[in-house]
This record gives structure tokens, sequence and C-alpha cells, in this order.
């Protein structure tokens, strides 16, 4: 494994990024004989820096970001963070499901980091790699943490995540949005259960993310919904759309965006494999239709982002943009220094 291979993007402050963001002497693997992390390997690492900034070319409406964690037991067959377990030398498919990288020293960090007098205040989004309310999350508990360096800075901030454990950090979001501005998306791509099992399995259902829609907005916070993703041909009929816009409208989300399925390199080939597995009589759809790259063709987004539009002004509420979630909405990630911008072009098989 390569833990000396992370350099931070050039373009940060000194004050903030050291030359890599751990050494293989600061890291500590362990396991737990527990059912819920059996067969799971956490690498703990005394990170050196934990606010990470977004190349310039990136789509990302932020620019600085917080991960506490790398791999993800949420296990999502598409997610677009796998490629980044190749830098470590970590197998993309099953490694990034079970080898979860630990910033255990996250908390202190980021208080140290937001203190800097080079430090300006600029939004920061948590979670937006892979998920920062991952099972994980309940052995380690870094995110009060962070929470709470946040708050105590008042810097605005947003949390995007597919995790319940965000409900047991309803206090400090409260207080945090108190005196700054805090938005938080959780994703609810479908409500399809059979989906749901097979593409998504270490998540909770997404009836219980919508509880957790209903229980932040219950207590003030606001809660918008990232769609993500609309899987074509196995969640995109017409019906199935309308049901999760009713269900995220019932929940009381302040917005919905929608996003459609884009297969980055590492996510591309895992989720070929699984749907080779699973729908073998769509993969010659599939290869059509990613066949220029890792987006869906833009006729078909704009057609998707059309009906869910259109269904979520049937119910009620509006796209993102008229709350205040649409930071969260992460379509890409940042890249690791020295990589392509540019989506690779590749077989989809």
């Amino acid at each position: 494994m390569r833990w000396d291979n992370l350099g931070e993007n050039p373009a940060n402050p000194p004050a903030l990024a050291d030359l890599s963001l751990f050494g293989a002497d600061a890291v500590t693997t362990r396991t737990f004989d527990t059912p819920e992390f059996r067969g799971v390997t956490f690498h703990e690492v005394r990170a050196r820096s934990i606010l990470n900034r977004v190349p310039g070319a990136s789509r990302m409406p932020f620019e600085w970001t917080v991960n506490p964690y790398r791999g993800c037991t949420h296990a999502c067959v598409y997610c677009f963070a796998r490629k980044s377990h190749a830098y470590l030398d970590l197998d993309t498919g099953l490694g990034f499901d079970s080898q979860i990288v630990v910033k255990v020293n996250a908390p202190e960090l980021l208080a140290r980091q937001l203190a800097s007098p080079r430090w300006q205040g600029a939004h920061i989004a948590v979670g937006t790699n892979v998920d920062c309310y991952q099972r994980a999350e309940g052995r380690y508990g870094l995110m009060p943490g962070v929470l709470t360096a946040l708050r105590d800075r008042a810097n605005p901030f947003s949390i995007l995540t597919k995790g319940t454990l965000i409900l047991r950090d309803l206090e400090l979001l409260a207080q945090a949005a108190r005196v700054t501005e805090v938005g938080v998306s959780v994703s609810v791509g479908f409500t399809d259960r059979e989906l749901w099992r097979t593409i998504e399995p270490g998540t909770p259902s997404p009836q219980s993310r919508l509880d957790v829609v209903r229980a932040l907005v219950g207590n003030g916070i606001d809660c918008g919904v990232l769609m993500a993703p609309v899987v074509p041909f196995l969640g995109d009929r017409p019906e199935q759309l309308r049901a999760t816009v009713r269900a995220i409208a019932e929940a009381g989300a302040s917005s919905v965006t929608p996003l459609v399925l884009h297969l980055r390199p590492g996510a591309r080939e895992w989720f070929a494999e699984w749907l080779g597995r699973h729908h073998p009589g769509l993969v010659r759809r599939y290869e059509r239709m990613y066949a220029d790259g890792a987006y869906a063709p833009t006729w078909y987004q704009r057609r998707i982002t059309r009906q869910v539009h259109e269904l979520a002004a049937e119910f009620g509420m509006g796209p993102a943009g008229r709350g205040g979630t649409r930071r969260t909405a992460a379509q890409e990630e940042p890249e690791e220094p020295g990589a392509a911008t540019v989506p690779e072009q590749l077989t989809f098989l």
C-alpha cells in the first residue's frame, strides 16, 4: 500500500497543507470481530491536512471539502470515489468496500486549520467523496468533533449522506445552524427496495433515509434530497420517478436534485461486473449509452431532469437552488494531483 503519494493540490496555501496527507509510519491497521465490521479492515492514519481544495477545473459549486474517511462500507456498486483507492494500491472493488482509511485526528486537525490566519472562512462541503456517516463513524465518532470545529468558527458547511447516523448529531447541527449557514442533502435515488438491496447493499433503506429528512426538517435543519443516481433502465420508468419524488416531497425535503448515473473509471468496471451478473440483458444497452465516456447522453440527462422537476412542481417542491442545499450536489470529486480532469473514454466491459 502506498501512503506517501497523496500530495495535496499545490494550489493549497502552505499553512493549510503539507507535502503529503500522511506517511507510512502514521498508520495503524485494525480489525473488529463484530457482525457489522466482520471482513472490514480499518487503516487508522494521522492526517497532515484535512481541508482539501477542489481543482479549479472542477464543476463543483464549492472550493473546499473535508472527508474523514476513504473507502466506504455502503458498498454502492456505482460509487464514483472507487478510483481513489487505486492511489493507495488498493482494490477499487471489494477493497473499496472493506479497506477503510480513517483519519483519526480529523477533528483536531480541522480545528487547527480553521484557526489559521490564512483561512478565510469559505464554505466547506463534508462527505463529498465517501459518506462521513457510514458504519465506521459509529465506532470512530469523528463527526461530532468536525461539527464542533465548524460551529465554533461559525464556518458555513454542507453535508451529503446516505447515513442515518447523522441524527445522532442533530443537536450539534442545530447549534451550528444558529451561527452559520448549514445545509444537508440526503441521497435517495430511488425507492425500489429490490434495486436498493443489490446496488446499495450496505446503506440504510431509502425509507430510513427519508425518515432522516423528516427528522432534520422537523428540527429546523434545511434538508434537500440529491436524487442520485437515477439508474437507466432500472430506476427511470415514469412510475418509478413519480413514486420517488412523491416520497421525497412527503418527507418534507426543501428541494430535489436529480443526477443520472455516471460511471467513471474504477466505478465503471465494478458496475459492469455487477450488471453482467444481475442484468445481463442490459449490458449492450449500457455499452451504447455510455459509449462516449462516463456520462449518459445530454439528451437523456435533460429528459430525466425535466421529468423530475415537473413532478417536484406537481408535489409542491422545487429544485435545488431555491433552498440552501445545492452545494452538496456532488457530480464529481476532486482528482488526485496530476490526474486528468477529462472523463476517460473506454469500452463498457
